[in-house]
């Protein structure tokens, strides 16, 4: 980890320029929206816990046996019920509690405040929040599928434009395109992604050196992702076209170590080696 932020930190002052800063322009629609949904959950919860009037027959004739067969039968239909209940409202309490912290946490950060100060979110209904008995946010349920990030209205079509910009070769609306969507929606699950097209894009177009930017944005992103290695090779390589070779060399090597086997790390020996690194 402590190499990987050297490597970081060594590559943005090969660059000498402050890393792009992405912007923090998440609409107040978007965040409207979400409060829409939340507002049904909870009126949902509220006709759940409204009485229709109606009441169950219970028929107590016959023996006795016949009456306490009837009295705990009844009870065992109602414990159910109320237990289907309980965690129908669990549910409503985990995911509406953890979407108001969402909110509230995007709320101070779009307004410039210190999100770090934020305290508990106060559970819906008040009490703590259930341990059981539904899906919470904070804890995801165990899936053999992936968990997909949720993305904003127009995320994907977003970050769809870009690329067939990028897919005509029109670089210069493609970067343009690309800018937009990571100002648009930082933290997006598709950043790492856009900050590699991007810097690819303006490579094409000649600016090697914001091409450099892009590419150590897109590593930072995620470290660990499917566009990691890639993004580090170019990242690299493009040190080395900027003349920054001991910084170029520095980085490619380490493409080589962490990404053992890929092409990215084949790709970046071969660099390497043009270089004439040591």
């Amino acid at each position: 980890m402590r190499r990987i932020a050297a490597l970081i930190l060594t590559a943005t002052i090969a660059l000498a320029a402050p890393a792009h800063a992405q912007g923090k322009s998440e609409t107040l629609a978007d965040i409207r929206q979400e409060l829409s949904v939340l507002y049904v959950e909870v009126q949902k919860l509220r006709r759940e816990l409204s009485t229709t009037g109606a009441t169950g027959q219970l028929n107590v004739s016959g023996s006795v046996l016949d009456r306490v067969g009837a009295i705990e039968g009844e009870l065992q239909r109602l414990t159910a019920r109320t237990e289907e209940m309980q965690q129908r409202i669990d549910r409503v309490v985990s995911d509406g509690t953890n979407r108001v912290g969402d909110l509230e946490f995007r709320l101070v950060e779009l307004e410039g405040g210190d999100t770090s100060k934020l305290g508990e979110t106060t559970t819906l209904g008040g009490g703590d929040l259930p341990s059981s008995g539904g899906v919470s946010a904070i804890q995801p349920a165990q899936t053999d599928t992936p968990l997909i990030e949720p993305m904003a209205v127009g995320e994907k079509a977003d970050f769809d434009a870009a690329e067939a910009a990028m897919t005509s070769g029109d670089n210069t609306d493609a970067v343009q395109k690309y800018t937009n969507f990571l100002d648009n929606y930082p933290g997006s699950p598709l950043a790492p992604r856009a900050f590699l097209a991007r810097g690819k894009a303006l490579e094409a177009g000649g600016d090697m050196k914001q091409a450099a930017k892009s590419y150590l944005d897109g590593f930072s992103a995620d470290k660990a992702g499917p566009d990691a290695p890639e993004a580090l090779y170019r990242l690299g390589r493009a040190l080395g076209k900027l003349n920054q070779r001991d910084a170029a060399c520095q980085t490619l090597r380490e493409v080589e170590t962490r990404f053992t086997g890929t092409v990215p790390a084949n790709d970046a020996r071969v660099e390497m080696q043009t270089l004439a690194c040591q």
